[in-house]
């Protein structure tokens, strides 16, 4: 999922948290809340650009 409200940061559904959806990102780290009328599906390669940056932070000794 996209959350366009912040930047397009793309997340997995982690769950419902009252009105709002509750999302992490692709390759783990801290949860945030989106309303839904700012989410959509991302995109395969959306997907695999968040999977890269992750990767690459992770590589680099850097926590996200």
């Amino acid at each position: 999922m996209v959350d366009t409200s912040r930047s397009n940061q793309v997340g997995e559904f982690r769950g419902l948290a009252g009105p709002y959806w509750s999302l992490r990102p692709i390759c783990g780290g801290q949860e945030w809340e989106a309303e839904p009328e700012h989410v959509r599906p991302a995109d395969p390669i959306e997907r695999l650009r968040a999977q890269n940056a992750r990767c690459n932070a992770r590589s680099r000794g850097e926590v996200l």
